[in-house]
Protein backbone atom coordinates (compact mmCIF):
# COMPACT_ATOMS: atom_id res chain seq x y z
CA UNK A 1 0.00 0.00 0.00
CA UNK A 2 1.11 3.93 -0.65
CA UNK A 3 1.01 6.73 0.90
CA UNK A 4 -2.58 8.79 0.73
CA UNK A 5 -3.08 12.29 0.39
CA UNK A 6 -6.30 13.81 1.43
CA UNK A 7 -8.28 15.63 -1.18
CA UNK A 8 -11.17 16.95 0.71
CA UNK A 9 -14.57 16.51 1.74
CA UNK A 10 -16.37 13.96 -0.90
CA UNK A 11 -19.25 16.69 -0.39
CA UNK A 12 -17.43 19.41 -2.03
CA UNK A 13 -16.74 17.60 -5.47
CA UNK A 14 -20.01 17.38 -6.84
CA UNK A 15 -21.43 14.65 -8.94
CA UNK A 16 -19.93 15.50 -12.39
CA UNK A 17 -17.06 17.77 -11.07
CA UNK A 18 -13.16 17.53 -10.62
CA UNK A 19 -10.93 18.72 -8.39
CA UNK A 20 -6.91 19.31 -8.82
CA UNK A 21 -4.66 18.71 -6.42
CA UNK A 22 -0.27 19.06 -6.63
CA UNK A 23 1.28 15.28 -5.54
CA UNK A 24 4.53 15.90 -5.59
CA UNK A 25 5.91 17.39 -8.81
CA UNK A 26 2.24 16.66 -10.93
CA UNK A 27 -0.99 18.01 -10.82
CA UNK A 28 -3.48 15.08 -10.16
CA UNK A 29 -7.19 15.23 -11.01
CA UNK A 30 -9.87 13.67 -9.00
CA UNK A 31 -13.26 13.09 -10.88
CA UNK A 32 -17.04 12.60 -8.92
CA UNK A 33 -19.00 10.10 -11.60
CA UNK A 34 -22.05 9.33 -10.78
CA UNK A 35 -20.80 9.19 -6.86
CA UNK A 36 -17.45 7.30 -7.45
CA UNK A 37 -14.14 9.11 -7.61
CA UNK A 38 -11.55 8.48 -9.97
CA UNK A 39 -7.77 10.39 -10.23
CA UNK A 40 -5.30 10.32 -12.90
CA UNK A 41 -2.73 12.55 -13.75
CA UNK A 42 -4.26 16.11 -14.76
CA UNK A 43 -1.78 15.69 -18.22
CA UNK A 44 -2.69 14.22 -21.39
CA UNK A 45 0.63 12.62 -22.61
CA UNK A 46 -0.22 13.18 -26.14
CA UNK A 47 0.66 16.99 -25.58
CA UNK A 48 0.36 18.26 -22.47
CA UNK A 49 -3.37 19.57 -21.90
CA UNK A 50 -5.05 19.26 -18.73
CA UNK A 51 -7.37 16.45 -18.24
CA UNK A 52 -9.51 18.10 -16.20
CA UNK A 53 -11.23 20.36 -18.56
CA UNK A 54 -12.19 17.41 -20.72
CA UNK A 55 -15.40 15.96 -21.56
CA UNK A 56 -16.65 13.01 -18.88
CA UNK A 57 -18.90 10.37 -21.02
CA UNK A 58 -18.68 6.35 -20.57
CA UNK A 59 -15.97 6.70 -18.29
CA UNK A 60 -13.65 8.02 -20.27
CA UNK A 61 -12.43 11.89 -19.66
CA UNK A 62 -11.76 13.53 -23.23
CA UNK A 63 -8.81 15.56 -23.39
CA UNK A 64 -9.98 19.11 -24.23
CA UNK A 65 -7.10 19.90 -27.41
CA UNK A 66 -7.03 16.71 -29.30
CA UNK A 67 -9.92 14.37 -28.15
CA UNK A 68 -7.74 11.79 -26.95
CA UNK A 69 -10.31 9.86 -24.44
CA UNK A 70 -8.96 8.10 -21.47
CA UNK A 71 -10.40 5.77 -19.11
CA UNK A 72 -10.76 6.87 -15.76
CA UNK A 73 -10.37 3.52 -14.20
CA UNK A 74 -6.91 2.97 -14.87
CA UNK A 75 -5.94 5.95 -17.26
CA UNK A 76 -5.62 4.03 -20.42
CA UNK A 77 -5.90 5.73 -23.44
CA UNK A 78 -9.22 4.32 -25.36
CA UNK A 79 -7.86 4.02 -28.71
CA UNK A 80 -4.60 1.87 -27.86
CA UNK A 81 -4.34 1.17 -24.27
CA UNK A 82 -0.30 0.55 -24.16
CA UNK A 83 -0.45 4.99 -23.82
CA UNK A 84 -1.49 5.62 -20.59
CA UNK A 85 -1.57 8.70 -18.10
CA UNK A 86 -1.08 7.77 -14.16
CA UNK A 87 -3.85 5.89 -12.08
CA UNK A 88 -4.31 6.27 -8.53
CA UNK A 89 -6.53 4.51 -6.23
CA UNK A 90 -8.96 6.44 -4.58
CA UNK A 91 -10.59 5.83 -1.26
CA UNK A 92 -13.20 7.63 1.20
CA UNK A 93 -13.04 7.78 4.66
CA UNK A 94 -15.62 9.51 7.18
CA UNK A 95 -16.71 11.36 3.96
CA UNK A 96 -13.31 12.39 3.01
CA UNK A 97 -11.39 11.55 -0.29
CA UNK A 98 -7.87 10.17 -0.22
CA UNK A 99 -6.04 9.06 -3.50
CA UNK A 100 -3.45 6.25 -2.75
CA UNK A 101 0.01 7.30 -4.56
CA UNK A 102 3.53 5.28 -4.27
CA UNK A 103 5.54 5.90 -1.21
Amino acid sequence: MGQRIAVGAAADIPVGGNKVIEVGKKDVAVFNVNGEFFAIDDLCPHMGASLSGGHVEDGCVTCPWHYWRFRLSDGAWADSPRVRTGSYPVHVVDGEVQIEVPG
